[in-house]
């Protein structure tokens, strides 16, 4: 019986094209190839917020294949925008660089500072919503 069935055939309904193994037709449904990237904790924690609070854009996007590019994008977003943030904090305050060498540990507090009010901001902006 296997002998005269075709080894592939394409469901005219749907497209969608199937191949023979044993006595059953298996669909080809393949993921298309995704861009491979490293997540840093912006992308991370904006993959962890998809899974837990928003299953159906996470499921769309891992379907879609589309996934990477959003999780590649948002992490690029955020970085920058911390880095901007920081920076325009330390003009507001005048620290400068000399600060560093001359009251170390008011330096560092204060960088520690504006990284959390940066990351707070970009957290609302970016990274739950």
């Amino acid at each position: 019986m296997n002998s005269e069935l075709p080894k592939t055939k394409i469901d005219e309904r749907t497209g969608i094209e199937y191949h023979l193994e044993g006595d059953y037709y298996i669909p080809n449904l393949t993921i298309p190839k995704q861009e491979k990237i490293i997540l840093n904790k912006y992308g991370r924690m904006r993959l962890n917020y998809l899974k837990e609070n928003k299953k159906v854009e996470y499921s769309i996007m891992l379907m879609d294949g589309t996934l990477n590019s959003h999780l590649k994008e948002i992490q690029e977003t955020a970085t920058e925008r911390v880095e901007q943030i920081i920076k325009q904090l330390k003009v507001k305050s005048n620290l400068t660089e000399d600060m560093k060498n001359t009251d170390m540990l008011y330096w560092v507090g204060m960088m520690n500072n504006f990284k959390n009010q940066a990351e707070e901001i970009i957290f609302n902006e970016l990274i739950y919503v």
